[in-house]
């Protein structure tokens, strides 16, 4: 019973409340984990790539270092929130249900994702396009400015469907699974890998164990995620491309949830996408026609489907 109420907590505090907008301990936890990264860095664990003729062996030498950096700033930041975390749990016993309610509310992003995906579509479907392109370069890390229509209605379907899985459906998973302790655990390395999982030269080595970490504790989240949409959907449509596409995809998780939520809603994603000023390709998504700018709103009646029955299994899975 404690587990159930502070799931309903949790779900009320993200329809009534959603994202603080003043103070969100995430906003916090970035700018602890920003001190961390130069405390690994300033204590000599990494190491630039520098020398005139750097051997193959320095150049690995360095890889090792940065990485070693990499763990000691996930370590550093994310121990501190877990302890006193578990501290609350443990001191205030039967105050669980609120302490894990909260955590919930703050992890869970439905209503933020539904405020921004609407803040694309509208304008889209007025034809509006330097708004929508606004409003889209807001939740992608593409670069809007040179996306015409149809590329800021993929762009943002595509957000709907892998931030249904991180904001919505994976903070229910871990909770069934762990509590809350589980839902901050995958939180804080979701909140990371944004920071530091880039393959750019300064986090490429440095950001490896964010992104492995956050891969490692999104893989079953996303596979759920990925079996919802597609009974949600076109079953037979989304797992056909579930299984072809996903492994072609870069991301491990991303991948299996953005196929199967293309297929299901019969939608053609993915394709070349601007980064950094230059066009990048990309495999394909789903199937069916490209996306219009009524595709957003498809895709977040689906994810509103598959995320009523994960809710429903999680609600039966605490409540046993």
């Amino acid at each position: 019973m404690t587990h159930l109420l502070a799931l309903l907590i949790g779900l009320a505090w993200d329809r009534l409340i959603g994202e603080p907008k003043r103070f969100h301990p995430l906003v916090a936890f970035g700018r602890w984990a920003e001190r961390c990264e130069r405390w690994a860095r300033e204590r000599g664990l990494h190491t630039q790539r520098v020398g005139p003729q750097p051997t193959p062996d320095s150049m690995a030498t360095a890889m090792w270092r940065e990485r070693l950096a990499g763990l000691f700033a996930w370590l550093a930041a994310v121990t501190p929130p877990l302890l006193l975390t578990l501290w609350l749990l443990a001191a205030f016993p039967k105050l669980r249900w609120l302490w894990e309610g909260l955590i919930l509310g703050l992890a869970l992003g439905w209503r933020s994702l539904e405020e921004h995906i609407v803040a694309v579509a509208d304008p889209l479907a007025r034809g509006d396009l330097p708004a929508a392109r606004a409003a889209v370069a807001k939740i992608v890390s593409r670069d809007a400015a040179l996306l015409d229509a149809r590329g800021v209605a993929t762009a943002a379907t595509e957000s709907a469907l892998e931030n249904g899985h991180d904001a919505v459906i994976a903070p229910l998973f871990w909770f069934a699974v762990a509590g809350g302790i589980g839902v901050l655990l995958h939180r804080l390395a979701n909140t990371l890998d944004a920071m530091w999982g880039y393959r750019t030269p300064r986090y490429r080595d440095f950001g490896w164990f964010a992104a492995r970490a956050d891969d490692l504790l999104g893989w079953p989240s996303a596979r759920l995620t990925a079996l919802a949409y597609a009974l949600a959907g076109h079953v037979r449509d989304a797992l056909r491309c579930w299984r072809r596409q996903a492994p072609h995809w870069p991301s491990p998780n991303a991948g299996p949830v953005m196929a199967a939520g293309a297929g299901a809603l019969g939608v053609r994603l993915g394709g070349p996408a601007p980064y950094h000023g230059v066009w990048q390709p990309r495999g394909t998504l789903g199937c069916g026609a490209p996306a219009t700018p009524e595709t957003p709103l498809a895709a977040l009646a689906l994810l509103r489907r598959a995320t009523i029955g994960v809710l429903l299994l999680t609600a039966w899975w605490v409540s046993r």
